[in-house]
């Protein structure tokens, strides 16, 4: 199986890949009420981990100076996640990544949105800049929302995913399971709890 071609989204290189997706059909007369919705679902981060239950990964947004915001997400931010279980040693637990794109794509019948991230140093630690993540600096995660005249659509894009090795020995092997794991799809199934929940709005 090949990764799709989705507008924004990087290209494939090397490592894993996934495409997670959930689409869901509205009433012509509520879409646009619907994806001003999902629009405020998206870019408040720090709600992420409520759409999905428990067992998801906790999202918060900083600052290009490491300091934690509440805004609508900005290209140089940053966002600390912490997984289920054991985060990275060096950076206290978390893995970061920083936003390095925002597209926006509109016209008279459709509109979407992609908010695309690669791992990261950790901002709050000046001294340190080693990536402060499981996967490598070549990895991306591409968030996605979109709306045409009768659906919405959520997703998330992984691309060129391959461990980070650049850290010390404990936390190489934990990136090295952690990002096996995702490689064999259980991000994956994280990933699709966020995009249903993005779009469950009973």
């Amino acid at each position: 199986m090949k990764p799709k071609q989705v507008k924004g989204v990087p290209q494939q290189q090397s490592g894993g890949f996934h495409d997670t997706e959930s689409q869901k059909m509205v009433e012509p007369a509520v879409l646009l009420q619907k994806f001003e919705m999902l629009k405020e679902r998206f870019f408040c981060v720090r709600n992420w981990k409520s759409y999905c239950g428990e067992g998801f990964a906790d999202f918060k947004l900083y600052d290009a100076e490491g300091i934690e915001t509440q805004r609508i997400p900005q290209k140089g931010d940053f966002m600390r996640i912490d997984i289920p279980g054991p985060g990275e040693i060096e950076s206290k637990g978390y893995d970061w990544v920083e936003v390095t794109d925002i597209c926006f794509t509109e016209d008279n019948n459709s509109e979407s949105i992609i908010i695309t991230c690669t791992p990261s140093r950790d901002p709050k630690n000046k001294k340190k800049r080693h990536i402060a993540h499981f996967y490598s600096a070549k990895a991306t995660s591409s968030f996605m929302i979109s709306r045409t005249p009768t659906h919405l659509k959520a997703a998330v894009y992984g691309r060129n995913e391959s461990p980070n090795f650049n850290a010390s020995f404990t936390d190489m092997v934990r990136n090295l399971m952690v990002a096996a794991g995702g490689m064999m799809g259980v991000s994956k199934i994280q990933w699709k709890k966020l995009s249903d929940g993005f779009l469950d709005f009973e």
